[in-house]
Protein backbone atom coordinates (compact mmCIF):
# COMPACT_ATOMS: atom_id res chain seq x y z
CA UNK A 1 0.00 0.00 0.00
CA UNK A 2 1.04 3.51 -0.73
CA UNK A 3 0.02 6.25 1.22
CA UNK A 4 -0.05 10.09 -0.09
CA UNK A 5 1.77 12.19 2.17
CA UNK A 6 2.02 16.01 1.36
CA UNK A 7 3.24 15.32 -2.02
CA UNK A 8 4.53 12.21 -2.20
CA UNK A 9 4.01 8.48 -1.98
CA UNK A 10 5.30 6.70 0.95
CA UNK A 11 5.01 3.20 2.10
CA UNK A 12 2.59 2.60 5.16
CA UNK A 13 4.95 1.70 7.54
CA UNK A 14 6.50 5.32 6.46
CA UNK A 15 3.49 7.27 6.30
CA UNK A 16 4.57 9.34 9.48
CA UNK A 17 3.19 12.89 10.89
CA UNK A 18 4.61 14.60 13.56
CA UNK A 19 3.45 14.70 17.28
CA UNK A 20 3.13 18.27 17.62
CA UNK A 21 0.69 18.13 14.31
CA UNK A 22 -2.58 20.22 15.74
CA UNK A 23 -4.76 16.97 13.65
CA UNK A 24 -3.54 14.72 16.22
CA UNK A 25 -2.95 17.09 19.16
CA UNK A 26 -6.51 18.76 19.46
CA UNK A 27 -8.23 16.72 16.29
CA UNK A 28 -7.54 20.41 14.30
CA UNK A 29 -8.60 19.64 10.41
CA UNK A 30 -11.03 18.04 8.06
CA UNK A 31 -11.77 14.82 5.79
CA UNK A 32 -13.58 13.30 3.32
CA UNK A 33 -14.87 9.63 2.66
CA UNK A 34 -14.97 8.50 -0.53
CA UNK A 35 -15.69 5.57 -2.91
CA UNK A 36 -14.86 4.44 -6.34
CA UNK A 37 -16.70 1.79 -7.86
CA UNK A 38 -14.97 0.20 -11.35
CA UNK A 39 -12.33 2.59 -12.17
CA UNK A 40 -14.55 6.11 -11.36
CA UNK A 41 -14.73 7.89 -8.37
CA UNK A 42 -18.22 8.61 -7.07
CA UNK A 43 -19.33 12.33 -6.98
CA UNK A 44 -15.28 13.50 -6.07
CA UNK A 45 -16.14 16.62 -6.92
CA UNK A 46 -18.81 17.12 -4.67
CA UNK A 47 -16.54 15.38 -2.09
CA UNK A 48 -13.79 17.82 -2.84
CA UNK A 49 -16.06 20.87 -2.96
CA UNK A 50 -17.24 19.55 0.88
CA UNK A 51 -13.95 19.21 1.97
CA UNK A 52 -12.60 22.59 0.97
CA UNK A 53 -15.98 24.24 2.81
CA UNK A 54 -15.10 22.64 5.82
CA UNK A 55 -11.46 23.90 5.77
CA UNK A 56 -13.13 27.32 4.71
CA UNK A 57 -14.93 27.72 7.86
CA UNK A 58 -11.94 26.41 10.02
CA UNK A 59 -9.47 28.76 8.33
CA UNK A 60 -7.35 26.14 6.95
CA UNK A 61 -5.61 27.30 3.43
CA UNK A 62 -5.03 24.08 1.56
CA UNK A 63 -1.91 24.14 -0.17
CA UNK A 64 -3.66 22.08 -3.33
CA UNK A 65 -6.34 23.42 -5.55
CA UNK A 66 -9.11 21.77 -6.17
CA UNK A 67 -7.95 20.46 -9.38
CA UNK A 68 -4.96 19.08 -8.12
CA UNK A 69 -6.51 17.27 -4.72
CA UNK A 70 -8.56 15.61 -7.10
CA UNK A 71 -5.91 14.36 -9.69
CA UNK A 72 -4.54 13.17 -6.16
CA UNK A 73 -7.05 11.03 -5.19
CA UNK A 74 -7.01 9.78 -8.68
CA UNK A 75 -2.78 9.19 -8.79
CA UNK A 76 -3.66 7.41 -5.21
CA UNK A 77 -6.42 5.11 -6.42
CA UNK A 78 -3.84 4.12 -9.83
CA UNK A 79 -0.49 3.64 -7.81
CA UNK A 80 -2.31 1.63 -5.92
CA UNK A 81 -4.17 -0.63 -8.88
CA UNK A 82 -7.59 0.00 -6.97
CA UNK A 83 -10.65 -0.10 -8.74
CA UNK A 84 -12.94 -0.22 -6.30
CA UNK A 85 -11.69 1.26 -3.34
CA UNK A 86 -12.47 3.42 -0.20
CA UNK A 87 -10.54 6.62 -0.03
CA UNK A 88 -9.86 8.18 3.03
CA UNK A 89 -8.51 12.11 2.58
CA UNK A 90 -7.32 13.90 5.63
CA UNK A 91 -5.89 17.34 6.08
CA UNK A 92 -4.10 18.86 9.12
CA UNK A 93 -3.91 22.07 10.41
CA UNK A 94 -0.10 21.23 10.70
CA UNK A 95 2.80 21.88 13.04
CA UNK A 96 2.57 24.16 16.17
CA UNK A 97 3.43 23.92 19.66
CA UNK A 98 1.67 22.66 22.74
CA UNK A 99 -0.84 25.43 23.04
CA UNK A 100 -4.38 25.42 21.29
CA UNK A 101 -3.80 29.38 19.18
CA UNK A 102 -3.57 27.57 15.30
CA UNK A 103 -1.60 30.75 14.31
CA UNK A 104 0.92 29.60 15.71
CA UNK A 105 1.51 26.70 13.26
CA UNK A 106 3.93 26.69 11.16
CA UNK A 107 4.27 25.32 7.81
CA UNK A 108 1.67 23.87 5.45
CA UNK A 109 -1.19 22.14 6.54
CA UNK A 110 -0.61 18.07 6.33
CA UNK A 111 -2.47 16.57 3.47
CA UNK A 112 -3.10 12.51 3.60
CA UNK A 113 -4.82 9.91 1.34
CA UNK A 114 -5.57 6.30 1.81
CA UNK A 115 -7.42 4.16 -0.79
CA UNK A 116 -7.92 0.64 0.80
CA UNK A 117 -11.03 -1.86 1.14
CA UNK A 118 -14.18 -0.88 3.52
CA UNK A 119 -16.73 -3.12 4.90
CA UNK A 120 -18.50 -1.16 7.52
CA UNK A 121 -21.30 -3.61 8.34
CA UNK A 122 -22.07 -7.32 7.47
CA UNK A 123 -23.82 -8.28 3.83
CA UNK A 124 -26.52 -10.36 5.63
CA UNK A 125 -27.63 -6.88 6.92
CA UNK A 126 -28.23 -5.08 3.77
CA UNK A 127 -30.65 -8.07 2.94
CA UNK A 128 -32.42 -8.80 5.85
CA UNK A 129 -32.17 -5.14 7.40
CA UNK A 130 -30.33 -3.74 11.05
CA UNK A 131 -31.54 -2.95 14.20
CA UNK A 132 -30.61 0.10 16.16
CA UNK A 133 -31.23 2.15 18.69
CA UNK A 134 -31.36 5.86 20.35
CA UNK A 135 -28.38 6.69 22.33
CA UNK A 136 -28.23 9.18 25.03
CA UNK A 137 -25.28 11.16 23.86
CA UNK A 138 -26.64 14.15 21.76
CA UNK A 139 -25.75 15.66 18.31
CA UNK A 140 -23.09 18.52 18.88
CA UNK A 141 -25.29 21.93 18.40
CA UNK A 142 -24.99 23.81 15.40
CA UNK A 143 -23.47 26.69 17.54
CA UNK A 144 -21.20 24.64 19.09
CA UNK A 145 -19.41 22.68 16.56
CA UNK A 146 -21.95 22.13 13.40
CA UNK A 147 -22.53 19.01 12.45
CA UNK A 148 -21.75 19.95 8.89
CA UNK A 149 -18.27 20.42 9.61
CA UNK A 150 -16.19 16.97 8.75
CA UNK A 151 -13.75 17.86 11.13
CA UNK A 152 -11.46 15.44 12.40
CA UNK A 153 -12.38 15.74 16.05
CA UNK A 154 -15.25 12.99 15.41
CA UNK A 155 -15.88 12.16 19.29
CA UNK A 156 -19.16 13.34 19.50
CA UNK A 157 -20.32 10.48 16.92
CA UNK A 158 -17.39 8.26 18.67
CA UNK A 159 -19.43 8.42 22.22
CA UNK A 160 -22.23 7.30 20.41
CA UNK A 161 -20.68 4.63 18.93
CA UNK A 162 -19.35 3.24 22.19
CA UNK A 163 -22.84 3.24 23.30
CA UNK A 164 -24.40 1.67 20.62
CA UNK A 165 -21.34 -0.61 21.01
CA UNK A 166 -21.63 -1.74 24.85
CA UNK A 167 -25.50 -2.56 23.71
CA UNK A 168 -25.31 -4.72 21.66
CA UNK A 169 -25.88 -2.64 18.11
CA UNK A 170 -24.00 -1.53 15.31
CA UNK A 171 -25.40 2.25 15.06
CA UNK A 172 -27.54 4.12 16.72
CA UNK A 173 -29.72 7.14 15.96
CA UNK A 174 -28.49 10.35 17.56
CA UNK A 175 -31.43 13.49 18.92
CA UNK A 176 -30.32 16.95 18.29
CA UNK A 177 -30.04 19.45 21.16
CA UNK A 178 -34.23 19.64 21.07
CA UNK A 179 -35.24 15.88 21.43
CA UNK A 180 -35.77 15.69 17.32
CA UNK A 181 -33.93 13.29 15.46
CA UNK A 182 -30.65 14.14 13.70
CA UNK A 183 -28.41 11.46 11.89
CA UNK A 184 -27.33 8.40 13.43
CA UNK A 185 -23.55 8.20 13.99
CA UNK A 186 -21.52 7.57 10.66
CA UNK A 187 -25.06 7.67 8.40
CA UNK A 188 -28.13 10.20 7.50
CA UNK A 189 -31.64 8.43 7.90
CA UNK A 190 -34.78 7.95 5.76
CA UNK A 191 -38.33 7.08 6.80
CA UNK A 192 -41.30 6.47 4.03
CA UNK A 193 -44.55 6.87 5.00
CA UNK A 194 -47.75 6.65 3.05
CA UNK A 195 -44.90 7.09 -0.29
CA UNK A 196 -43.35 9.88 1.28
CA UNK A 197 -39.82 9.94 1.95
CA UNK A 198 -38.98 12.14 4.61
CA UNK A 199 -35.15 13.05 6.35
CA UNK A 200 -34.12 15.22 8.95
CA UNK A 201 -33.50 18.73 7.76
CA UNK A 202 -31.26 20.13 11.08
CA UNK A 203 -28.70 18.28 13.28
CA UNK A 204 -27.10 16.13 10.43
CA UNK A 205 -24.01 16.20 7.70
CA UNK A 206 -25.07 17.41 4.43
CA UNK A 207 -24.30 13.64 3.03
CA UNK A 208 -23.50 13.09 -0.13
CA UNK A 209 -25.39 10.02 -0.68
CA UNK A 210 -28.01 11.43 0.91
CA UNK A 211 -28.51 14.16 -1.84
CA UNK A 212 -28.11 11.21 -4.38
CA UNK A 213 -31.19 9.16 -2.91
CA UNK A 214 -33.26 12.45 -2.82
CA UNK A 215 -32.14 13.32 -6.08
CA UNK A 216 -33.22 9.70 -7.62
CA UNK A 217 -36.23 9.69 -5.79
CA UNK A 218 -37.55 12.67 -6.91
CA UNK A 219 -36.73 11.61 -11.15
CA UNK A 220 -38.86 8.74 -9.45
CA UNK A 221 -41.69 10.93 -9.02
CA UNK A 222 -41.55 9.99 -5.09
CA UNK A 223 -42.19 13.06 -2.98
CA UNK A 224 -39.28 14.10 -0.28
CA UNK A 225 -39.77 15.90 2.63
CA UNK A 226 -37.09 17.83 4.78
CA UNK A 227 -38.23 18.49 8.23
CA UNK A 228 -38.34 17.40 11.94
CA UNK A 229 -38.37 14.30 12.65
CA UNK A 230 -39.14 12.74 15.98
CA UNK A 231 -38.34 8.79 17.09
CA UNK A 232 -42.60 8.58 17.18
CA UNK A 233 -42.73 8.96 13.26
CA UNK A 234 -39.59 6.61 13.39
CA UNK A 235 -40.92 3.76 14.97
CA UNK A 236 -44.32 3.96 12.82
CA UNK A 237 -42.60 4.49 9.58
CA UNK A 238 -43.44 1.95 7.23
CA UNK A 239 -39.71 1.62 5.73
CA UNK A 240 -36.31 3.08 7.39
CA UNK A 241 -33.17 2.91 5.89
CA UNK A 242 -29.59 4.93 6.26
CA UNK A 243 -27.34 6.01 3.34
CA UNK A 244 -23.35 7.36 3.36
CA UNK A 245 -20.51 7.20 1.92
CA UNK A 246 -19.22 3.98 3.28
CA UNK A 247 -22.53 2.27 4.56
CA UNK A 248 -24.28 3.17 0.88
CA UNK A 249 -27.84 1.76 1.52
CA UNK A 250 -28.54 -0.35 4.23
CA UNK A 251 -32.46 -1.05 5.35
CA UNK A 252 -33.69 -0.14 8.98
CA UNK A 253 -36.12 -2.99 10.54
CA UNK A 254 -36.14 -2.25 14.29
CA UNK A 255 -35.71 0.98 16.22
CA UNK A 256 -35.51 0.95 20.08
CA UNK A 257 -36.88 -2.59 19.70
CA UNK A 258 -39.78 -1.28 18.00
CA UNK A 259 -40.78 -3.30 14.52
CA UNK A 260 -40.60 -0.87 11.55
CA UNK A 261 -43.90 -2.00 9.53
CA UNK A 262 -43.51 -5.86 8.99
CA UNK A 263 -39.78 -5.66 9.90
CA UNK A 264 -38.72 -6.36 6.42
CA UNK A 265 -36.62 -4.27 4.33
CA UNK A 266 -39.73 -2.20 1.74
CA UNK A 267 -39.98 -1.71 -1.70
CA UNK A 268 -38.74 1.71 -1.60
CA UNK A 269 -35.90 1.03 -0.08
CA UNK A 270 -35.02 -2.00 -2.40
CA UNK A 271 -35.72 0.54 -5.06
CA UNK A 272 -33.60 2.91 -3.83
CA UNK A 273 -30.66 0.74 -3.46
CA UNK A 274 -31.44 -0.29 -6.98
CA UNK A 275 -31.26 3.29 -8.22
CA UNK A 276 -27.71 4.18 -6.15
CA UNK A 277 -25.81 1.09 -7.31
CA UNK A 278 -26.65 2.41 -10.86
CA UNK A 279 -25.94 5.47 -10.64
CA UNK A 280 -22.63 4.48 -9.03
CA UNK A 281 -21.27 3.51 -12.44
CA UNK A 282 -22.42 6.69 -13.78
CA UNK A 283 -21.62 9.93 -11.72
CA UNK A 284 -17.81 10.24 -11.17
CA UNK A 285 -14.26 10.70 -12.29
CA UNK A 286 -12.73 8.42 -14.25
CA UNK A 287 -9.09 7.31 -13.93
Amino acid sequence: MKIYLNGKFVAKKDAKISVFDHGLLYGDGAFEGIRSYNGLVFKLQEHVDRLYETAHTLMIQLPLTKKQMIKAVVDTLKINKLTDAYIRVVVTRGEGDLGLDPRKCYGAPGIIIIADKIALYPASLYKKGMEIITVPTVRNHAEALNPQLKSLNYLNNILAKIEAGTSGFCEAIMLDAHGFVAECTGDNIFIVKKGVLSTPSQGRLRGITRDTIMALAEKSKIKVYEGQMTRHEVYNADECFLTGTAAEIIPVVKVDGRLIADGKPGKVTNKMMQLFKGVTCKDGVKY
